[in-house]
């Protein structure tokens, strides 16, 4: 359809009208004439078979019959209740059909001499089948939208129902709609990677993704309308790469001091792994390429990643610059101070945290270092991105758990130097490739895919109640031969007062079991004061207490070697990722650990396969591959940011093949017009526009 059509108010289709116009924006979102041709149906009901009575054998299927009707009568229930009654039959048998209202129009539309198409499921009792009010159309006269095809049934709400707009309703205005953009439509893909990827025309592929007259039909409607979706988010990622590549001058790290060095000799607790190094290698060449480094850092939990950033970081400090480190809490960005710290601790480099509770005579302090250009090293919150934050000459940022920080905090970061720094973005949550290549597309990949010689896989296993007492004997061993435990509960804000109430219970019959002055516990969750928190994380890191009671607040940022049992209460109720993560703060020392997963005795087939998934394997990817496929892109970190949400019928999880080749096809149309300014390219410019028109940070065509 052209542009302006696409834009029609959906009150003017025929058969929607004001009120139901008003009550589809509403309840759908459904505001144009284009957003209701992109309301797909959700699944389809096969009309294209037929059956005859006798193979009807089940009440759990739907059937399509071929036959007519006779001795058709009104008469009651035992209740009273009146009722129109007529058998149905063809040559191999006869069924009774049953209508409880709308009596006059089924006297008046059922002849003895015509033969009717039925379709519906059927009822079973005291051994016959039968139906009630089951769809009926006259033969031959093929009015219906679902005659002989595939039905398509769509999602609508109890409102949208009452005024007709239940899913027959939807399929009829959406006809109407057809009929409007019939023959108007504009084909926005460059016709050589139509013909490239062998895909129809974009009016067929509407046409047969609402009314599909085959199973073939039909898949070559939903690759041509996933492709096109895909591609259009390729191309915004990879024209933002490209963008920044050719256009965004960086800082070339030219070494001037030898910190970095003296750390290699001096501080470096342990060889890097060949990950590390591989990863390192390809920083160093961004930073010295003269074009501003954007990369992502995926490595699984405990593989290295933050003695990665602070390699970086000395590159930069080497070169005369300044660095600094963004992470999402304030434990987490404490965590990171403690560990650079002591990693740098003898070595002339200064390094400080600010955070939203630094104290004001600490921040003046703060600020005049970075601006007099001696605090080579800032680490905090989002307190980073402040406007009084003023750096002398900010070289590299790192951004850690990136996915918590929205777009335009990160762009932040840049507005900090007259040159933007370079950036440094980690994550410790997996991203399955395909997902990474869409939702981080304009940042380069690396993958720290190795961990660190000296630790073991984390021993995972699946308990329930039953085997309580027997768990906290084992941890009681455990605790004998000096070791720390965690135990972590629940915290889902839906459920936040009775989350804190089983926590509050669950610490209560703990130290019943692990008795004062014996045990030790420290308790944290998120609803504490920080310093509170504080205290209470800082007691469990010093070995002080040993038993570590808390919500998922624990998730990223704590590093107690010592900890060796993790205790995941109701494991049913989290996620793949975060039961990842959570297992993931032990194993980080030399001593095996173990991951308790506890559960009650009946659980969902997802949860099943969450809980299976971690007790078979400690492969971050893996299990990110598995958690996408369990919950769609849609819950993913990130998505939500990234414009992935608004994904209409394409899957991240089940469309791989369909990802890499339109990223493809994206950097294919970047080489051959990267402004799209030839002829052929005007229609998926315009829609590239279109679609950006209120998204800055993806809008680089003009």
């Amino acid at each position: 359809m052209n542009f302006d059509l696409a834009k029609t108010p959906v009150e003017y289709i025929k058969g929607v009208g004001p009120k139901k116009g008003e009550l589809l924006r509403k309840e759908l979102d459904i505001h144009t004439l284009e957003h209701l041709l992109m309301y797909y149906p959700f699944r389809y009901v096969d009309r294209t078979n037929f059956n005859t009575i006798s193979e009807i054998r089940s009440n759990d299927i739907d059937y399509q019959v071929i036959g007519k009707f006779r001795g058709l009568s009104e008469n009651k229930t035992k209740n009273g209740r009146k009722l129109l009654s007529a058998f149905f039959y063809d040559a191999t048998g006869t069924v009774e059909v049953t209508w409880f209202h709308g009596f006059k129009w089924i006297k008046e539309f059922i002849k003895p001499d015509l033969e009717y198409v039925l379709f519906g499921k059927p009822n079973y009792f005291n051994g016959s089948y039968s139906f009630i009010h089951p769809e009926l159309e006259v033969k031959g006269e093929q009015v219906s939208v679902s005659f002989g095809k595939l039905q398509p049934i769509y999602s609508t709400t109890e409102k949208l129902s009452a005024i007709g707009l239940h899913s027959k309703g939807i399929s009829k205005i959406l006809q109407n709609a057809l009929e409007i953009v019939k023959g108007k439509w504009n084909e926005i893909l460059p016709q050589s990677v139509i013909e490239q990827f062998n895909l129809i025309d974009r009016e067929e592929a509407f046409t047969q993704i609402h009314f599909p007259t085959t199973q073939e039909h039909l898949h070559q409607a939903k690759l041509r309308l996933k492709f096109e979706e895909l591609f259009f988010i390729q191309v915004s990622v990879v024209w933002q790469k490209m963008f920044i590549k050719h256009n965004q001058k960086g800082f070339v790290f030219h070494e001037k001091t030898n910190f970095l060095k003296r750390f290699y000799r001096e501080k470096l607790p342990f060889n890097l792994t060949n990950a590390q190094i591989k990863v390192l290698r390809e920083i160093r060449a961004d930073v010295t390429s003269g074009h501003q480094m954007n990369r992502l850092l995926q490595g699984d939990v405990g593989s290295g990643k933050t003695l990665v950033a602070l390699i970086s970081m000395l590159m930069a400090v080497d070169a005369g610059h300044q660095a600094c480190l963004m992470a999402p809490t304030e434990i987490l960005a404490q965590q990171h101070f403690q560990t650079i710290s002591e990693l740098l601790d003898g070595l002339p480099v200064q390094v400080r945290l600010l955070t939203g509770n630094t104290k004001a005579s600490l921040r003046k302090e703060i600020s005049q270092m970075l601006s007099d250009g001696s605090l080579k090293i800032l680490i905090g919150t989002h307190a980073l991105i402040e406007d009084s934050v003023r750096f002398k000459n900010l070289g590299l940022a790192v951004i850690d758990e990136q996915h918590r920080f929205g777009v335009e905090q990160r762009a932040k970061l840049w507005s900090k130097n007259r040159l933007p720094p370079h950036i440094l973005v980690m994550t410790a949550t997996p991203i399955p490739r395909t997902l990474a290549m869409t939702l981080y597309g304009d940042l380069d990949v690396s993958i720290i895919d190795e961990m660190p010689p000296g630790r073991t896989p984390v021993a995972t296993y699946h308990i329930t109640e039953a085997h309580r007492l027997k768990l906290y004997g084992f941890i009681k061993q455990q605790i004998a031969k000096g070791r720390q435990v965690y135990i972590v509960y629940p915290l889902i804000e839906e459920s936040e007062k009775l989350d804190l109430l089983a926590l509050e219970e669950g610490i209560e019959s703990l130290q019943r079991i692990f008795p004062l002055p014996d045990y030790q516990f420290s308790v944290v969750h998120g609803k504490m004061p920080p310093d509170v928190k504080a205290h209470e994380m800082d007691r469990f890191v010093k070995g002080i207490s040993n038993i570590m009671v808390s919500t998922t607040v624990i998730e990223v940022g704590v590093n107690v070697p010592n900890a060796t049992i993790m205790v995941i209460e109701n494991a049913e109720r989290f996620g793949l990722s975060q039961l990842h993560q959570l297992r993931g703060r032990v194993g980080r020392g030399a001593e095996k650990s173990y991951c308790f997963l506890m559960t009650g005795n009946k659980i969902s087939s997802d949860a099943k396969v969450r809980i299976e998934t971690m007790c078979q394997t400690n492969d971050g990817f893996k299990i990110a591959e598995i958690d996408l496929k369990l919950r769609g892109p849609g819950e993913i970190s990130g998505t939500r940011q990234s414009g992935l949400a608004r994904l209409k019928i394409a899957n991240l999880a089940t469309d791989q093949d369909i990802i890499q080749i339109t990223r493809e096809a994206a950097f294919n149309l970047y080489k051959v017009d990267p402004e799209l300014s030839k002829p052929e390219h005007k229609n998926t410019k315009l829609y590239y526009q279109h679609l950006y028109a209120h998204n800055s940070h993806y809008a680089k065509i003009s």
